[in-house]
């Protein structure tokens, strides 16, 4: 887990990435900036942690038909599983955020406008620890 990216529960209700909102300015960050404003037209660095939207819409997608490289975990030794990568514009922020599908999600289960959450998904697990990450799931229409 990479703290304070997001909420450290696995209650997905719960769970939003967290950004950081300048107080000067009131432009939007994540990853969450600790420091300075990231906006070049302002000298603020008073920034507060923020929860984001929730929900947002697939801006783009792809699938991942390659082993990735380091840094990013990959056991050599286990067969190798396709992943889906997703750019979501977040609801509110109007900002997009790159993440992974969730677990079983193709590129056949999406399309541009979708409308996706985040929820908590596992990165990597070994004996006796499991690094966190988030992951987008099509959120299922209300009936």
């Amino acid at each position: 887990m990479v703290a304070g990216w997001f909420t450290d529960t696995e209650d997905e209700e719960g769970f939003r990435l967290l950004g950081t909102r300048c107080g000067a300015c009131s432009a939007v960050f994540f990853p969450r900036e600790d420091s300075l404003c990231r906006n070049p037209a302002c000298a603020g660095d008073a920034l507060t942690e923020v929860p984001l939207s929730k929900r947002g819409r697939v801006w783009s997608y792809t699938d991942g038909r390659y082993r990735p490289p380091a840094p990013y975990v990959s056991d050599p030794e286990a067969p190798w599983e396709p992943y889906t990568l997703l750019a979501v514009e977040l609801e509110a922020e109007r900002m997009v955020v790159l993440g992974q599908a969730a677990p079983g999600v193709t590129v056949a289960d999406l399309s541009v406008g979708v409308e996706v959450e985040v929820v908590p998904g596992i990165l990597s697990e070994d004996t006796g620890t499991s690094w966190t990450t988030w992951h987008w799931r099509p959120v299922e229409e209300e009936r």
